[in-house]
């Protein structure tokens, strides 16, 4: 290659011989010129056949094999190592749209103050079903004001790791993430650039995440203990780092508390399932998930979420848990709430099922 690129592409990956063919395949393959760009794949200790897959594809990329540590210690590892002026993160089991790298270079190329770009996506189910979600409204915004942090909460999903785009001059600036956030520390990179710089969403879906059996975070219903303890350890990590750090870069404290209770509060929800606590405990923590992810809902179903609460107060937190999982999964209950109380749309997020491809 002459010259510098002007992006890498950091492919992580830790035992994806099933699909990371298809995610280097997917950048190979992009309408953005090859002279422009550099792939680097770091491989956190994969033990499968990953390895061998990788080397197929020698002639165009660069590889960085290290002992298992999880992606936090993946990105720190790989990060230092990119040579381009923007980075653009792929997991491993994921793959872009041919038009990923030419339409996040154009709008960082557009918009010199934007730090960070994501964009939709395209979830594919265990089944092969399809379904996209791409942001309605509010497409640019910075986390740094108590109105930034509320967009950026009901946003950020659209920053996840096959989606986002960021300056390597802000990562620089980020610094190494905590190795402690062993599965989440995509969230980590991408809440500090959206606080410290512009964020960007485009309307469009260009990243397929894969559900399958092996993700990290995105964990069945009846997910192992064991599972359920590392993401919640990861997502206690996760909530205490960002919490330092922007104390570190003199954020306001209540903009720090709208940037990061719902991670608190989402890692506080699993170690209740799994350790226990005090009822009040369990309240607390259902409402600050219930009024940040549903802030629109009506009267009748912030009502209805008010008496299950009540409920909360008068079992123990393994109690309420095991409660409301009986109740998902039955049918009768399911029809009923569908017809009388159905969950609250997310007005900003517009989805669409299709088949797959």
């Amino acid at each position: 290659m002459v010259g510098r690129p002007s992006v890498s592409v950091l492919i992580d990956t830790y035992n994806h011989e099933r699909f990371i063919e298809k995610a280097i395949v997917s950048v190979l393959e992009q309408d953005f010129p090859a002279t422009e760009r550099e792939i680097l794949v770091v491989d956190d200790g994969s033990n499968d056949g990953t390895p061998e897959i990788i080397r197929k594809f020698a002639r165009h990329v660069r590889v960085l094999r290290k002992a298992n540590g999880g992606q936090a210690s993946a990105f720190n590892a790989g990060i230092p190592e990119c040579h381009g002026e923007i980075v653009a993160f792929l997991d491993g089991d994921d793959w872009w749209a041919r038009n990923k790298l030419s339409s996040v270079m154009a709008a960082m190329a557009a918009e010199p103050s934007v730090g960070i770009v994501g964009h939709g996506i395209v979830i594919v189910g265990r089944d092969g079903r399809e379904q996209s979600e791409v942001l309605r409204d509010g497409f640019r915004f910075q986390a740094n004001t108590i109105e930034g942090g509320k967009l950026f909460r009901r946003r950020g999903a659209f920053l996840g790791t096959s989606r986002m785009t960021i300056r390597a001059e802000l990562l620089r600036r980020i610094g190494a993430v905590p190795e402690a956030i062993e599965i989440q520390a995509d969230e980590y990179l991408f809440t500090l650039a959206a606080v410290l710089s512009e964020a960007r969403i485009l309307p469009e879906a260009l990243t397929y995440y894969r559900m399958h059996d092996a993700n990290a975070f995105q964990l069945a219903e009846r997910a192992e203990p064991q599972k359920l303890r590392h993401k919640q350890k990861s997502l206690a990590a996760l909530a205490t780092s960002l919490w330092q750090k922007l104390e570190e870069f003199g954020i306001d404290r209540q903009v720090r508390r709208t940037v990061v209770d719902y991670t608190r509060a989402s890692a506080d929800q699993l170690r209740l399932l799994l350790d226990g606590g005090w009822p009040w405990e369990t309240v607390k923590t259902e409402w600050t998930l219930y009024r940040i992810v549903h802030p629109e809902a009506r009267f009748s179903h912030r009502l209805f979420k008010v008496f299950v609460l009540l409920g909360a107060l008068v079992t123990t937190p393994r109690g309420f848990y095991r409660i409301q999982r009986s109740l998902t999964h039955n049918s009768l209950y399911r029809r009923a709430r569908q017809r009388w109380l159905p969950v609250p749309e997310m007005q900003h997020i517009q989805k669409e099922r299709r088949a797959g491809s």
